[in-house]
């Protein structure tokens, strides 16, 4: 099952970011041998402090099995500011239509056990899921197009798996120990059809907000009246500093949200003393 973190609702899955975090650093830095930061363990970087979404892929006991980032190419991404060579002095796509996806990982140690790759417990099965969520997410928000920085290992992943870029921009280009190269791939129904088809996925992949923080999210930490109130300051702030419509709705979501949140935590927290 997928849960969305983005920038209103991380507070409630702190726990869940840093088993990502950890998970991120297994595979780019121990296995991957990427030149990343890792500090006690996590990987993150400087765009992981930009509210990007991140899918997290969860099994019934509330352990991070996958994860993929989602950054906006119109602002600061990973193919314009850091891999911006593979470009070969081309811009880098800027449109709020585009998305980037970063940083897809699997736990290959503890899904290579299962037999079957359509096993929901399956490396096949986990990959293709975060595909779909990943599409599926990006259609809703109104994007029709993605790309990718890749090695030409994850590009055959995608051949594979039936989600194949449509294109590629710039060239493959060697970054210290592996060659990056980045994919366009479009978020369509029919790009959808065929990762469910192939992988045998039905249904709806996200666990909704509401059951998410209810199972999987942190009982406790920022949650505290003291943590809420710095965050509603902030929102305060937002809603001041608004200069249209458009940012003054954004404010207003992002407020309604924490206090749908509050309340369904407050909630959850009577009925477990009572």
């Amino acid at each position: 099952m997928i849960i969305s973190i983005d920038g209103i609702n991380a507070h409630h899955f702190q726990g869940l970011l840093e088993q990502t975090y950890a998970l991120r650093a297994r595979v780019f830095c121990d296995r991957l041998g990427w030149e990343v930061d890792v500090t006690n363990g996590l990987e993150t970087d400087h765009f992981d402090t930009l509210n990007p979404t991140t899918l997290v892929s969860v099994d019934d006991s509330g352990t991070v099995v996958g994860s993929m980032r989602i950054l906006q190419t119109t602002g600061p991404n990973m193919l314009a500011d850091v891999f911006y060579a593979i470009l070969q002095g081309e811009p880098a796509p800027r449109s709020p239509q585009i998305w980037e996806a970063t940083r897809l990982c699997v736990d290959t140690d503890l899904l290579s056990a299962t037999g079957s790759p359509r096993a929901k417990n399956s490396i096949s099965y986990v990959t293709s899921e975060i595909m779909i969520a990943a599409c599926e997410y990006a259609m809703d928000a109104g994007v029709t197009d993605a790309v990718a920085v890749i090695d030409p290992l994850m590009n055959r992943v995608l051949k594979r798996s039936g989600n194949a870029p449509y294109d590629y921009l710039g060239a493959p280009t060697a970054m210290g120990k592996v060659t990056a190269m980045a994919g366009l791939l479009d978020c369509s129904e029919e790009r959808v059809s065929r990762l469910r088809t192939r992988s045998n996925i039905n249904g709806d992949v996200f666990l909704n907000e509401e059951d998410a923080i209810a199972r999987f999210g942190d009982k406790t930490l920022s949650k505290t009246p003291k943590a809420l109130a710095a965050i509603r300051s902030y929102m305060s702030e937002q809603l001041e500093s608004a200069n249209n419509p458009k940012e003054l709705r954004a404010a207003l979501r992002m407020l309604n949200e924490l206090e749908k949140g509050t309340q369904l935590f407050l909630t959850t927290d009577a009925a477990t003393h009572n």
